[in-house]
């Protein structure tokens, strides 16, 4: 959306209430305290000129609370967990709508991330931040996602889905042999519906490779065995304001092997370098690559898409995050940063397109 197009949805709000905004955090996956900073952050940044914040808290049992920022400023979910009762408002799903004029999701991973959330909001008819019900579950879904990028000519790692029943009751030496035999070693091995790097394991051998998959079904029932990839991990940054809008590309540079949680979004604990140090053709094909991706999937709002830089200069794409990480240290805010674009602003539009989306929708996809 041009800076017209965003002038006309402000000049709507000019002499009438300003947009209540739930900005919903926690959940119940297992990343919970990512999310927990996250709507902290989008909280405390969003444009009080302009809407209206509410902090809502999905609890461990998937309840919502309306909570006060006494709580809100507290250490953990459990912190806040501990005084629900006696300092927090329960929300009903049924009522939210008399809440909130549109829902600002800082949920991560499952039933926030996938599909599940994005469903109930479509059935009390709010608007909310990202992408819609399919396109969610299918970000979510490495495997499934995979093969739709790679329909759609897009360069992902070589994958081997290994599901629970076959493992536990089939036979485990055939797999091991699919595995040996189209992706080798080192691989990577992890669940297939998760995020913040849980139960991701390097595997340097075949022996290694039972244990590294009964890790990741602890998780879910479908683990993902894939190829290892070796380059330059990177990660880009999509707005969609109307006309999606590639940001700035951003160089991943782990602290081990593996980025961990701690990298990806605790201040002072990773380092990313934004822009990238690509050359500037690469830092356009990886642009190219995360626009490509975005539309491929249908993404809706915003995204984040994370890819590696082979050695030979292809461009894989790992996984779309389609509601990534907003702490405030998180590399979306650089990115958009060195577009000339602040925190308040950049949660602003992705509000706008909320309101946008769901003003031209026809049905909940």
């Amino acid at each position: 959306m041009d800076r017209r197009g965003r002038e006309s949805i402000m000049a709507e709000q000019t002499g009438t209430e300003k947009l209540r905004v739930a900005v919903i955090m926690g959940g119940i996956s297992s990343e919970k305290e990512v999310s927990l900073e996250s709507g902290r952050n989008i909280f405390s940044k969003m444009d009080r000129k302009r809407f209206v914040p509410l902090a809502v808290f999905m609890d461990s049992r998937a309840r919502l609370w309306d909570i006060p920022l006494k709580l809100l400023m507290r250490n953990s979910t459990r912190d806040i967990e501990d005084d629900l009762e006696e300092e927090a408002q329960r929300v009903p799903y049924e009522t939210l709508k008399e809440k909130a004029d549109v829902v600002c999701l800082g949920l991560h991973g499952k039933y926030g991330e996938d599909g599940c959330m994005q469903g109930l909001l479509e059935l009390l008819g709010l608007p909310y931040t990202g992408s819609g019900v399919l396109a969610s579950a299918l970000g979510m879904d490495k495997y499934v996602c995979r093969r739709v990028l790679a329909m759609n000519g897009i360069d992902v790692p070589v994958t081997v889905p290994v599901y629970r029943r076959s493992w536990d009751t089939g036979d485990r030496d055939g797999i091991l042999d699919r595995i040996a035999g189209e992706i080798g070693f080192p691989c990577i091995v992890k669940p297939t519906r998760e995020g913040c790097s849980t139960a991701v394991k390097k595997v340097v051998s075949r022996e290694g490779v039972a244990a590294a998959v009964a890790a990741a079904l602890e998780w879910d029932n479908v683990a993902l065995v894939e190829e290892f990839l070796t380059g330059t991990e990177v990660t880009c940054g999509v707005l969609d304001d109307g006309s999606p809008q590639a940001l700035t590309p951003s160089e991943t540079i782990p602290t081990a092997e593996i980025l961990s949680l701690e990298d990806k979004f605790l201040y002072g604990q990773g380092e990313n370098k934004t822009p990238a140090r690509l050359p500037d053709e690469v830092l356009k094909r990886i642009q190219e690559t995360a626009l490509k991706t975005f539309a491929a999937l249908d993404l809706k709002g915003y995204a984040r898409i994370d890819m590696f830089v082979r050695p030979d200069g292809r461009v894989a794409v790992l996984e779309p995050n389609t509601l990534p990480g907003m702490t405030p240290s998180t590399v979306l805010f650089h990115q958009a940063a060195a577009a000339g674009i602040t925190q308040t602003e950049l949660i602003s539009r992705i509000i706008d397109a909320a309101v946008r989306v769901h003003s031209a929708k026809k049905g909940p996809l």
